[in-house]
């Protein structure tokens, strides 16, 4: 693992049969059709305020969730510093594997890669399924898992951290099709702005948080 981010990050030269591209991924949610927590625009408090006409509006109760969940399936290229991401119902093997010949797709054949994971079930080959490792060795791409308890080693959760903090903080979308619109928003404003200093600050302090949680 630490050598897969060491090639990535040019400190190591790749040697014969490493990938030349390494791409973290995992799961995003499950995305909820409810308020979410965080800072929002507000008019200014001055005076007594009027009932009303609140200043700012409160979270409304969701006691009941007819519509289901989503999930985002996202994938972060180290290579190119671009996050993408599939929003999709259900996050069985059937839709790991179609979100990772996506990502197989963004570079040639003949460019190996390897895909960081962690130990969720539908990420692996079982007996009595081994559609996972078979797709692997058949598209020259190299599967690479993080150890148990060790999901903050897989870079894409300081990313996730972000897409919480600019995308959903603050948010009451009334449907999950607002709330997808809003989630590639965010991640086409991200590949924009991969160097924008807010995003950097955010991303950098998730990342430290959870490695000194585990410290």
């Amino acid at each position: 693992m630490l050598e897969l981010y060491a090639i990535a990050d040019g400190k190591r030269p790749a040697g014969e049969g490493d990938p030349d591209v390494v791409i973290c991924m995992d799961e995003f949610g499950p995305l909820n059709l409810q308020p979410h927590p965080g800072r929002q625009w507000a008019r200014v408090a001055d005076g007594p305020g009027d009932h009303a006409r609140p200043r700012r509006r409160r979270r409304r109760a969701t006691y009941k969730r007819p519509h289901g969940v989503r999930h985002l399936m996202a994938g972060y290229d180290l290579s190119t510093d671009r996050l993408y991401g599939h929003v999709v119902a259900r996050k069985g093997r059937t839709e790991f594997l179609a979100f990772c010949r996506y990502l197989r797709s963004l570079h040639p054949p003949e460019v190996r890669i390897a895909i960081v994971l962690d130990n969720y079930s539908p990420h692996l080959s079982t007996k009595t399924d081994s559609r996972v490792g078979d797709w692997a060795d058949a598209n020259n791409v190299e599967l690479a898992y993080v150890p148990f308890y060790g999901s903050w080693l897989n870079r894409i959760e300081a990313q996730f951290t972000a897409l919480r903090y600019f995308a959903l903080d603050g948010t009451d979308h009334p449907s999950h099709r607002a709330q997808a619109s809003m989630i590639r928003r965010y991640i086409i404003w991200r590949n924009t702005h991969a160097t924008d200093p807010r995003l950097r600050k955010v991303v950098k302090r998730a990342a430290t948080i959870k490695r000194a949680k585990v410290a």
